[in-house]
């Protein structure tokens, strides 16, 4: 156990170095390479304890020691951190070569890198966090970090805006964290995970910690910041929505499960928010021509995925599809920039086509990302996403949450097919004069690293995800090929409508724009903050005209001066008694003043 500790720790000052030693003359080469040797660091404790389910847990240092609780920097490494830190740092290593490419002209990358090591970092402290405490330091890491990278194009109002949108939407988040958090220091002695997971938090405590993982992980009602992300650069898109951020909501949910297990109101609030947000990405991706659009809402519908295996009650599940994620989507961001950065800045897959001739490796390897993301039997997707909706189909659970799931995945295999084939497919309708180049080294290690992951990387996580004698049961046919079949259907749906309707002109009125996601903010948004900012006007308006101009108005300071009024009034009766009284006691307290102050 010691071993293990100190690797981890070992991983964590490597990626310390380059945000220590800044001097150095090529940093981002520097940065990638000190992320590379963490990752080859990080697979010893991997392959060392992949077949056991031991944790090893040290507490280095007491922070606050308070009457009631106590709080210490200490960290965990079970299964979950021993499994999660090799593929976060795979995917970050590939992007961090990618982004050597993409920034290269940028007069600020190396700060850029800076901010990436930190994002990194933060989760590195998440995924490790031995205690809600240090969990909360990496969580807050997080989001700080996501609004710095999101925002990095800050002179744009569209980003400036997109990485505000992200901030306030966490911040919703926040409040349920922090006040399950106070509520734990209250009950629990100690806040580390063992201690804190005994007792028993009511379901609101419960509905604080749901709603923060559905804040961070844009679940349904706070899914809008996740494609405003796009705004950033493709790099960031790529890590936030692969192995950071956005998994950082179902981490937590993860580590709380004990919670969740004895609580059906919880589980079913999990599985009924995860079918609803993959049902309803899933459809809006249909309707998107942005490419990193497409991809960003297929990301919120997987995550919807990964809630419906915690709602379930299989977190191991969950974590299963997070790993296996990472590697296809960081790589289908790393495509979507490159074939973007040659088309001169182009987004709209109308206005692509034909690249498999250009771009021969790239869209090779983005068609793999989506092979893998429609759950394609035997790549890496397969293997989580199946296994999560045969689970659904076993358990005992609401048929609407059920039947949504279903159809996303239908749904999944449509938009992947629409990509390949507008991406792809056909004949050009780029710009003839473009010239494509997919000679850079670094672009070509990315993302071939990255395919190789989504072919592989289910099957080595599934060895060492799952026990080595699992129970054996039975399950009729069309449970068991649910997944599969579907993913079929929608398939030849989508193959259909291409080879029909894709390729013509939209005519008139395009009725994709009916299914526009900016409804949703005028919809469900705008009139919630409306409705507020009218209320507090009208409530301050009401206040300043109670206060301000009744209480401070002439007719009060024509009050306030009755009283020294009428006393300098009586003073002035007319009488000369009234007037030598006044004189004679005045010289009285004069004379006895002065007698006993001048003796």
């Amino acid at each position: 156990m010691s071993n293990l500790l100190s690797l981890n720790l070992v991983v964590a000052l490597i990626i310390l170095i380059p945000l220590v030693k800044q001097d150095t003359r090529d940093y981002t080469l520097f940065a990638k390479n000190m992320v590379k040797y963490a990752f080859f660091v990080s697979l010893l404790p991997l392959i060392s304890l992949s077949s056991q389910t031991q944790e090893a847990s040290t507490g280095h240092k007491e922070w606050m020691d308070f009457f009631f609780t106590n709080m210490s920097l200490s960290f965990s490494y079970d299964p979950y951190a021993v499994i999660f830190l090799p593929v976060a740092l795979f995917v970050t290593w590939s992007i961090l070569e990618f982004s050597t490419w993409y920034m290269h002209d940028d007069p600020d990358k190396d700060r850029f890198f800076k901010y990436l090591l930190t994002f990194l970092l933060a989760m590195v402290i998440l995924a490790t966090a031995g205690n809600f405490f240090m969990f909360f330091i990496g969580w807050e890491g997080v989001g700080i970090m996501s609004f710095l990278l999101i925002g990095w194009y800050h002179a744009r109002n569209s980003a400036a805006a997109a990485a505000f949108q992200a901030v306030l939407y966490n911040r919703v988040g926040d409040i349920g964290f922090l006040a399950s958090f106070c509520w734990l220091l209250k009950k629990v002695p100690s806040m580390d995970w063992l201690a804190a997971l005994t007792v028993a938090p009511p379901t609101i405590i419960l509905f604080g910690l749901i709603t923060a993982a559905a804040t961070k992980s844009a679940q349904f009602m706070f899914h809008p910041w996740l494609a405003s992300a796009m705004e950033g650069p493709t790099p960031v898109s790529a890590l936030l929505h692969s192995s950071t951020m956005v998994v950082a909501g179902i981490f937590l949910l993860i580590r709380v499960s004990p919670f969740l297990g004895n609580n059906q109101t919880a589980l079913t609030i999990c599985l009924c928010l995860g079918a609803l947000t993959t049902f309803y990405a899933a459809t809006l991706a249909l309707t998107q021509n942005d490419i990193k659009k497409i991809v960003a809402y297929s990301t919120s519908s997987q995550l919807g995925l990964m809630m419906v295996a915690i709602g379930i009650g299989l977190p191991h599940l969950a974590f299963f599809h997070i790993c296996t994620h990472a590697f296809f989507k960081a790589m289908l961001f790393l495509c979507s920039g490159a074939i973007i950065h040659n088309l001169d800045d182009e987004q709209d897959i109308r206005k692509m086509g034909g690249l498999q001739l250009a771009m021969p490796v790239t869209t090779t390897c983005f068609s793999v990302g989506s092979f893998a993301l429609m759950g394609t039997p035997f790549l890496a997707g397969f293997y989580s996403k199946d296994a999560i909706i045969e689970a659904a189909n076993l358990s005992y659970v609401n048929s609407a949450a059920l039947a949504m799931t279903l159809v996303a995945t239908a749904f999944t295999a449509v938009y992947s097919l629409r990509l390949i084939f507008y991406i792809s497919l056909n004949s050009p309708r780029t710009n003839p004069v473009l010239k494509f180049d997919e000679n850079s080294l670094p672009v070509l290690n990315a993302i071939s690293r990255l395919a190789l992951g989504s072919v592989v990387a289910g099957l080595f996580i599934f060895h060492m995800t799952f026990p080595h004698t699992p129970a054996i049961h039975t399950m009729p046919l069309i449970f068991k090929t649910a997944a599969i079949v579907l993913t079929v259907i929608g398939f030849v749906v989508a193959y259909d409508l291409a080879t029909t309707t894709w390729h013509t002109t939209p005519a008139g009125h395009a009725k994709s724009k009916l299914y526009d996601p900016l409804h949703y903010n005028q919809v469900m948004q705008r009139p919630i903050i409306t409705a507020t900012l009218d209320t507090g006007w009208k409530v301050t308006s009401h206040l300043l005209d109670s206060i301000l101009i009744k209480k401070f108005s002439p007719g009060l300071m024509k009050e306030s001066n009755f009283t020294p009024i009428k006393i300098v009034r009586a003073s002035q009766s007319g009488l000369i008694k009234a007037y030598l009284s006044t004189l004679f006691i005045t010289m009285f307290f004069v004379m006895i003043i002065l007698h006993f102050l001048c003796p």
